[in-house]
């Protein structure tokens, strides 16, 4: 089995679009209109949710009318916010079948298929045009992906001229190997993380000029100490990642938590402009 088809399996699981609806009733939520507000606790799969994607937003100054293609858009919970509150045509790519058709119906009952659509796609491959997108948008998606030279390459080659890269990613830290089982790896054999300086190189050499760095380690930890503390708590929530994660959820925080604090992972977003011709 190649790589692709691996992390494709890492992530999908049988009866997630059930799974979620059933959280959706338990919550009270069935059949009714869905806002992106219902949904973020399940649909933003990445550390700190909603919160880090409206930061990394109002860091790339998103504008009504542009747009936007997210790589790597998981369920599609930052691309319907980004339609939704910030007036963006959404186009979101993901390699995983269950979370683009996960993500389609969720955004169908959330009333913005207008607005926000979703492809299988690669992230090395993607079909669209050069220069076709004001803005490409990615979180936590490059921790999968080994070539990532041709990673950026490929996330530039789509930007228009005076288009921005926003990126919110993990990479890794002085401290050492990540503490296996997380999120995005059972092992080592996927997980494939760079470090700051090998994050800032590869965007500089793919063309763009990064104008916005952070560093976002510190409250990500405070992050996981608060969904550590729920799933250990008693019942988990109707909704929340623990869906997506399955039963290990609590051993994939409590691992995420020590390599934050172990500074074996280091959480940066930044904001980078492909030059005007």
């Amino acid at each position: 089995m190649d790589l692709h088809s691996v992390v494709a399996s890492h992530y999908g699981r049988t009866g997630l679009e059930q799974r979620i609806l059933d959280g959706l009733a338990a919550a009270g939520l069935d059949g009714k209109p869905l806002t992106p507000a219902d949904l973020a606790p399940v649909d933003e799969f990445h550390i700190r949710g909603r919160l880090a994607t409206t930061e990394l937003a109002l860091l790339a100054e998103i504008e009504r009318g542009e747009r936007v293609l997210d790589v790597g858009a998981g369920l599609g919970g930052p691309a319907r916010h980004l339609a939704a509150e910030f007036g963006a045509e959404v186009v979101g790519a993901d390699l995983t079948p269950e979370y683009c058709e996960v993500a389609r119906l969720l955004t169908e009952r959330a009333g913005l298929e207008d607005s926000v659509s979703f492809h299988l796609a690669d992230a090395l491959e993607l079909p669209f045009d050069d220069g076709e997108f004001d803005v490409v948008w990615t979180q936590h998606a490059a921790m999968n992906i080994p070539d990532k030279e041709r990673l950026y390459g490929e996330l530039g080659r789509v930007l228009r001229q005076g288009g921005r890269l926003a990126l919110y990613d993990v990479t890794a830290g002085p401290g050492g190997q990540v503490h296996f089982p997380v999120p995005w790896a059972t092992g080592p054999e996927l997980s494939f993380l760079a470090t700051p300086d090998e994050l800032r190189r590869l965007v500089e050499a793919s063309g763009l000029e990064i104008v916005a760095w952070r560093d976002v380690s510190a409250p990500a930890a405070d992050w996981f100490r608060e969904r550590l503390a729920a799933v250990q708590g008693g019942s988990p929530p109707p909704l929340g990642l623990h869906l997506l994660l399955g039963a290990d959820a609590p051993i994939m925080f409590g691992n995420m938590l020590r390599s934050l604090e172990e500074e074996r992972i280091v959480l940066i977003q930044l904001v980078a402009r492909k030059p005007e011709a």
